[in-house]
């Protein structure tokens, strides 16, 4: 007749041992599971979607869209085998027709230490204008020409008479 080991007859610390092992291998796919599969789709008002898209699509530094030069970012890290992660972008509205569009992007720099920062733009709906909000965002968005000109220039239809 053979003796079969129960959970019982098993010593304690084997069993802690086993239960910290299965908890460890839990945790570790619940946090893969946060970090890299997409959150659901948030539905925006059509004024929000509005916002959203006038930034996605307004022109950037170097490239045809600021989207398109977040993307190029993260295409780029990647390519180099260094980590990246490009955040959800985030609506929120300001006031009247100013809405603030938020994007946060990790990456990985050279020696392995991880950067975050937080991209903010304000659209203005009515303006069909984007505005950068924040350091970064600043160096993606090319500034808007000034309308008026600087005091004391004098622009070529003015005659000095």
């Amino acid at each position: 007749m053979a003796v079969h080991e129960t959970i019982e007859t098993r010593p304690v610390a084997s069993r802690m041992i086993h239960y910290t092992v299965a908890c460890v291998v839990l945790l570790g796919a619940l946090y893969y599971v946060w970090t890299t599969l997409p959150s659901a789709p948030t539905s925006r008002d059509p004024q929000e979607a509005e916002a959203l898209a006038l930034v996605q699509n307004y022109p950037a530094i170097g490239y045809s869209t600021i989207a398109q030069a977040m993307e190029d970012h993260v295409r780029t890290m990647k390519a180099r085998g260094q980590g990246v992660r490009l955040g959800e972008w985030r609506v929120k509205h300001v006031e009247g027709d100013i809405f603030e569009i938020r994007l946060q992007l990790r990456d990985q720099g050279v020696r392995g230490q991880w950067f975050e920062r937080e991209f903010i733009w304000h659209a203005h709906l009515q303006l069909k204008k984007v505005n950068a909000a924040s350091l970064p965002a600043d160096g993606v968005t090319p500034k808007a020409p000034d309308q008026d000109p600087p005091a004391g220039l004098i622009s070529p239809d003015q005659s000095l008479h």
